[in-house]
């Protein structure tokens, strides 16, 4: 057996001496492992920064076993946020959530081409925004996507303010009066292509993707949600917050 695949790094972690297994989402063969050869050596440990966007050669002598890659570098993203640690975090935490969200060998090339399009966007300021449409996108995809389009108790599309923790269906902001204490906040930059939200506009939409996540996706786990998506939150709550949002 033996493909060439586009990939991105999500974990590498140490096997053996001086071996690594290695966690990439691929374009066309999905998340997959493979064991890395001298991948603690110092050259080939940066290119297996998770984040990194990389060619990878897989082999096996058959289909079931755990195989090997090569991997040579296309793009070194990592790179480019090792010295600002909220994006690293974030960069962290979107490798971490594609890990623990997809089954291994399922293809999901849309999930590949957010995780590279949202990677891409870490260099720019409003990359928070992106993060949180990211991890919406990301539900949709694995089949836990939330219903955005009309309120849930009146099928009206307009002042759509909350989500039903129940249901994942919006809900306006007059059928929310009774009952908003127990309801989930909905974003208004969620509901507009583009849109940017402000700081915590961005920690509401954090607080509803990541509600989902762990009910749906990590909840068979004894700690819920992964360590590194925690510390985004954690970043992203200590700065300023605005009133604005274009």
């Amino acid at each position: 057996m033996d493909w060439t695949d586009d990939g991105i790094v999500l974990s590498a972690k140490k096997h053996g001496e001086t071996s690594s297994i290695v966690s990439l989402l691929t374009r066309n063969h999905g998340r997959h492992l493979g064991l890395v050869r001298g991948g603690t050596g110092k050259k080939t440990r940066g290119v297996l920064q998770p984040g990194n966007r990389i060619e990878a050669r897989w082999r096996a002598r058959l289909a079931e076993h755990l195989g090997t890659f090569s991997c040579e570098m296309k793009e070194a993203f990592t790179a480019t946020v090792l010295r600002d640690p909220l994006k690293l975090a974030g960069l962290s935490s979107a490798c971490a959530i594609t890990e623990g969200a997809l089954a291994e060998r399922e293809p999901h090339q849309p999930v590949f081409e957010g995780l590279l399009a949202l990677i891409g966007s870490l260099p720019q300021d409003d990359w928070p925004s992106a993060y949180v449409k990211w991890e919406l996108g990301l539900l949709g995809e694995i089949g836990f996507a939330l219903d955005l389009s009309s309120c849930a108790a009146t099928g009206q599309n307009d002042q759509l303010a909350y989500v039903s923790p129940k249901s994942g269906r919006a809900v306006s902001l007059a059928a929310a009066e009774p009952y908003k204490n127990k309801l989930l906040k909905l974003p208004g930059f969620l509901l507009r292509p583009g849109a940017i939200g402000a700081p915590e506009d961005v920690n509401e939409g954090l607080v509803l993707t990541g509600y989902f996540l762990e009910r749906n996706v990590f909840g068979h786990t004894n700690n819920g949600l992964p360590a590194a998506r925690n510390r985004l939150t954690d970043r992203l709550r200590s700065k300023p917050t605005s009133k604005t949002c274009r």
